[in-house]
């Protein structure tokens, strides 16, 4: 008799602990991972890896300042497609802030025809160009606003990684004239319309 109760009690722990075990495996599995995936990557001494996959984030606006508007000589002559990582635009569209670990792509395209069966005006040509900006509070602690910029160049082929620009090259700009922590959403109407702040 007793040599049947004990089976029957180590039946049922067995059963309990088949349970427990199958529970944690199936918790694990639907549980994100402890790291996800970074949206860009670096190198060992703190370049920027040229990011792949950008065209699939989500864009937020094209602003262009043409030769032809700026006496033949913009700095900046060509169409700025800009894109934000999505986990980054989830938060601004909750907070209306960019998180730590925000990253922007600038795509440089070429102006190409300058008409077309719509009318003159400005039409995207070729890609000439790739830039970045990053926050990220402990990789650049001590950049203004802990925010860096990178150029992968103005034409192709493009460098495969790109050291950070001088602050002097981006940061004073940015800090000058963006409306919005060192972002300019003033011409950005993807990000002014999805801030919880928008009216």
């Amino acid at each position: 008799m007793f040599e049947s109760k004990r089976m029957e009690i180590s039946a049922c722990v067995a059963v309990v602990v088949s349970v427990a075990v199958l529970f944690f495996v199936l918790e694990g599995a639907a549980a994100p991972p402890a790291n996800p995936t970074e949206p860009v990557k670096f190198t060992e001494d703190g370049k920027l890896m040229k990011p792949d996959g950008y065209r699939k984030w989500v864009y937020v606006g094209t602003p262009l300042t043409p030769n032809d508007l700026n006496g033949g000589e913009a700095p900046f002559p060509e169409f700025h497609a800009v894109y934000i990582d999505p986990e980054s635009f989830a938060h601004y569209e909750k907070t209306g802030k960019f998180r730590d670990g925000t990253v922007m792509i600038k795509e440089l395209v070429g102006v190409g025809a300058k008409e077309a069966t719509s009318g003159k005006g400005y039409f995207m040509g070729e890609f000439s160009g790739l830039e970045a900006s990053i926050k990220d509070s402990k990789r650049f602690k001590d950049e203004p606003g802990n925010w860096a910029y990178f150029s992968f160049g103005h034409s192709y082929p493009l460098k495969k990684a790109a050291a950070k620009n001088a602050v002097a090259s981006c940061n004073q700009c940015h800090q000058a004239s963006a409306a919005d922590d060192y972002v300019f959403t003033q011409f950005y109407p993807v990000l002014r319309a999805s801030s919880p702040n928008a009216k």
